[in-house]
């Protein structure tokens, strides 16, 4: 594996606490595939892990609770031909879903009104607007 992959800040996933399987994968790869374990699966377990902050994890949690079982969180990578690329992938792939769910909720967004000046344009224009339909009817041009 290259590294720590960070999930946010210095936050990262723990070694320690990944567990990889590995299968015979139907992705790429010829009859290479049938004999080699190429398929990734990556099991971490969100519910019990201590790498994570508890506001983090419970954030987390809550996000992924459709994709849970048992508070273990899976992601499987069998795209490329190579099982260490798999890994890399399917640790990219983890990285990245727990930083999303993670994430700070968003700031709720303020309304703003609209500027005095502005709307008394938009008036004015109004006015001229009807002020011209107004001026093309009723009239006998004959």
């Amino acid at each position: 594996m290259s590294g720590p992959y960070l999930i946010r800040g210095s936050v990262s996933l723990p070694e320690a606490e990944l567990m990889w399987r590995f299968s015979r994968s139907s992705g790429p790869g010829g009859q290479h595939v049938n004999t080699s374990d190429s398929q990734v699966e990556l099991r971490f377990d969100l519910a019990k892990t201590e790498a994570l902050p508890e506001v983090w994890k419970a954030r987390a949690l809550e996000r992924l609770a459709s994709r849970l079982v048992d508070g273990v969180v899976t992601v499987r990578s069998s795209e490329h031909r190579s099982q260490w690329r798999n890994r890399e992938t399917a640790a990219v792939r983890l990285a990245a879903l727990l930083a999303e769910a993670t994430a700070p909720p968003p700031k709720p967004r303020r309304p703003t009104r609209i500027p005095r000046g502005i709307n008394e344009r938009r008036l004015r224009e109004k006015k001229a607007r009807s002020d011209t339909k107004r001026g093309r009817t009723g009239r006998d041009w004959g």
